[in-house]
């Protein structure tokens, strides 16, 4: 391995972000304690200025810089949260930078990133992906002569993201028993391996990547660095094609566990904690808690951590966030009805078709003349799963199934 993170660079990295970072609180959770036995604890990353951790690395590596470079000015690429990390240290620093995101990133991301940045950044919005904005970003650094603050695949950013792994230590007398951190590119769990491989070797450190854009996963399971040909874009803050080549060399050696979430999993997760815990993070910032349960035995009666990434969320989600997790609990369903032709058939369908507890959420003619002969798409929300059944067979009894519409992702895109 060429690259390994030094615990004293680990720890000058600290001294150096302390003049814009705070130490973010270790917080118990009752509620998730409660639920898996164990002693659960949130790193609550998303309480900085910029809401996530990344103004940790991207300081520490903008802070390195020689005046040559400071004076040319800088360019990075990211999906968001490294954007406002880059921003502010540019800001307080005052060094120049370009900062290169996704054509599809939040607004919210966006807009912070150019407040945080002032007059020292500009913004570009280009590519559909990440990985299309850092293509662009290193193009434009090299025809101008600046220095790329990359992401995560940089040994100052990952020793500035190391920093989160010193301040576990100190907050936490008692031994840490497992760590939960997310992956996207692997510079946060690169430099957490770092600090918990020299200064708490028995801890074990369980990475957690989206379900549809799994890269470090697929890396590790081929050993070697894999970039994916397509990815899910939902979780916007782990949702890289490639990770780092210096990351996937440390985290392959350093991770006692690679795990994927389903992303509806995650918005339920995402709910949870702001209907029960007063806590808002983005979909990336729930990654960790949404794995817990698949090791549900093993951290029985352990103290366990999970890093809460970030909490740059945009509110205009939440019904996208909603509809998700609904599909993934099995409570929400879309079907193409066909309605008989007769009177009254709309209000049968209402009073004899649907249950008790079942609600209209969605309802289209696929026509927009001739609606008394077409079919509808109609969404109904279940109170349980287990409605599913009789619901399609009173559909098929009183001839109005047309067509079930979950299980066909092609064609379900196009109509809801």
């Amino acid at each position: 391995m060429n690259y390994f993170p030094n615990i004293e660079d680990i720890k000058k990295a600290a001294k150096t972000i302390a003049q814009v970072a705070e130490e973010t609180p270790l917080m118990p959770s009752i509620r998730l304690s409660k639920t898996y036995g164990a002693n659960v604890l949130l790193k609550r990353e998303d309480l900085h200025r910029v809401r996530s951790y990344k103004i940790r690395g991207a300081f520490n590596k903008i802070s390195s810089l020689s005046e040559e470079e400071r004076t040319n000015g800088i360019v990075c690429a990211s999906a968001g949260n490294h954007a406002q990390g880059v921003a502010f240290a540019c800001n307080h620093l005052k060094i120049k930078g370009t900062v290169y995101m996704p054509s599809v990133t939040p607004k919210q991301k966006v807009e912070q990133t150019k407040m945080f940045g002032g007059e020292w950044v500009s913004v570009i919005l280009e590519g559909d992906t990440f990985d299309d904005s850092s293509k662009s970003a290193k193009r434009f650094c090299e025809d101008n002569h600046k220095t790329f603050i990359h992401p995560f695949d940089d040994p100052k950013v990952i020793e500035g993201q190391g920093t989160v792994g010193l301040e576990l230590l100190s907050q936490f007398k008692e031994p840490i028993d497992y760590i939960f951190v997310a992956i996207g590119g692997g510079g946060l769990a690169s430099g957490l391996i770092g600090v918990i491989k020299e200064l708490s070797p028995h801890t074990k450190i369980i990475g957690v990547e989206p379900a549809g854009a799994p890269s470090m996963k697929t890396s590790i399971d081929n050993n070697k660095n894999t970039e994916l040909s397509k990815i899910d874009k939902f979780i916007d803050g782990a949702a890289v094609q490639k990770v780092g080549d210096l990351t996937f060399e440390i985290c392959k050696c350093g991770l006692h566990d690679m795990v994927t979430v389903a992303e509806g999993k995650v918005c339920q997760t995402i709910l949870d904690l702001y209907n029960r815990d007063a806590i808002v993070v983005e979909p990336a910032g729930a990654l960790t808690i949404t794995a817990l349960d698949m090791f549900s035995e093993e951290i029985k009666g352990k103290n366990v951590v999970c890093v809460l990434s970030g909490s740059n969320n945009d509110i205009t989600r939440t019904a996208e966030i909603k509809e998700r997790a609904l599909l993934y609990g099995k409570l929400k369903h879309y079907f193409i009805v066909r309605f008989p032709q007769r009177p009254g058939a709309l209000k049968q369908f209402v009073a004899e078709i649907l249950g008790p507890d079942d609600d209209i959420t969605h309802f289209e003619y696929s026509k927009k003349s001739s609606r008394e002969n077409a079919p509808a798409i109609v969404g109904v929300e279940l109170k349980t799963p287990d409605d599913l059944g009789p619901l399609i067979q009173r559909m098929k009894n009183n001839n109005f199934y047309g067509d079930y519409l979950n299980d066909k992702p092609d064609l379900f895109q196009y109509l809801v």
